[in-house]
């Protein structure tokens, strides 16, 4: 009985019956690795032209100039006021915060965090970030609360006339 337990019940090597089985091991595990592989590569070659550009763009970041931009007349601009304005583009809110008689310092207002807004809160003397209470000094844009890890991207502001310009945007320092 166990004989007959064990005994192949028909006279072939292929147990599975296909209709095509001749051809049923077309792709077979090595060749699924060599297929997998090759796509992983080709995928990895395509994506250097696009990290190149990236790449390039970061290196030069510090040192791009844009036209400056007026922001405010000093005189309109009393001490512990800010001003809301777009910098380098239109599309890149930023806030400039008059500290003291000669102190005016400029920020891109995104939160280090999640990009929300950042606010200018004269009484409290700092920015805040509504959306997860992150707090930022104004002197540095340091963070000083909350979960934003990083600084807030400063901008260089010149006095020129008695008007005040925003020149370019200080490149992040690790």
């Amino acid at each position: 009985m166990t004989d007959q337990n064990n005994k192949i019940p028909f006279e072939e090597d292929n147990y599975t019956h296909n209709i095509d089985r001749n051809n049923e091991r077309m792709l077979d595990r090595r060749g699924f690795m060599k297929t997998l592989v090759g796509a992983a590569g080709l995928f990895a070659v395509s994506s250097l032209p696009w990290g190149a550009v990236a790449a390039k763009e970061l290196m030069n970041l510090g040192d791009k100039e844009y036209p400056k931009t007026k922001i405010a007349d000093v005189k309109n601009v009393a001490i512990g006021d800010s001003v809301d304005f777009s910098f380098p583009s239109e599309h890149d809110s930023a806030i400039l915060i008059r500290l003291s008689e000669k102190k005016y310092v400029a920020f891109q207002n995104a939160c280090t965090h999640l990009r929300c807004p950042v606010f200018w809160k004269k009484e409290e003397g700092e920015m805040i970030c509504p959306c997860h209470h992150g707090k930022f000094e104004a002197h540095t844009g340091v963070p000083t609360a909350g979960p934003p890890r990083r600084p807030l991207p400063e901008i260089v502001v010149k006095i020129e006339n008695g008007s005040i310009y925003a020149v370019r945007v200080k490149r992040y320092e690790a």
